[in-house]
Formats: C-alpha cells, sequence, structure tokens
C-alpha cells in the first residue's frame, strides 16, 4: 500500500514540477518567475522527503530541511530586490533623508 501511495506522490509531484518549470520559463512578470522558483523549492522539498520515507533514510529529511531554509531565504531576497531595488539598506542613519 505504501509503494502504490509513494508512486501516486511521485507522479503528482513530477507533474508539479512539470508546470512549475513551464511557468519558470514562461512567466509573463517577475513575481510569477519568483513564485515559481518558490513553488520548485517546495516541490523539490516534497521529493526529498517521499525519497527519504522510500529508501527509509533519515539523510533525505536533512537535505530537505536544509533546500526550505535556502529556498525561504532565496525568496525573500527576491522580493526584497524586486520592491526596493537592491538586497541591503544602507547602513547609516545619516544617509536616510
Amino acid at each position: 500500500m505504501l509503494k502504490i501511495a509513494l508512486a501516486l506522490a511521485f507522479a503528482l509531484i513530477g507533474a508539479a514540477l512539470l508546470l512549475t518549470g513551464w511557468r519558470l520559463l514562461y512567466g509573463p512578470t517577475l513575481a510569477d518567475r519568483v513564485v515559481a522558483l518558490d513553488t520548485l523549492y517546495v516541490n523539490t522539498v516534497a521529493v526529498l522527503v517521499a525519497t527519504g520515507i522510500y529508501f527509509d533514510s533519515i539523510l533525505y529529511f536533512e537535505i530537505a530541511l536544509l533546500i526550505a531554509v535556502l529556498g525561504f531565504i532565496s525568496t525573500v531576497a527576491l522580493c526584497r530586490f524586486i520592491a526596493n531595488g537592491r538586497l541591503f539598506e544602507s547602513g547609516s542613519a545619516s544617509n536616510a533623508d
């Protein structure tokens, strides 16, 4: 029963990866591409978790956690870049006029 569920999960995640790749390549706006990239991270985490269940290995879960954290940080950085045009603030309060 678990093998059937995992096969179905891999098929659905594969379809989600294909649709996400299409949106990433042909998204009409930059915001669509950023959301597609974030969805790609989530789909990658799902693949790693399903692979970890299939092989009964905790290593895949640790890698999935690392990719999830890096995906979150990169999404926040890309959104800041889209909103402000730069990633970091200037640092000194005297230049804020």
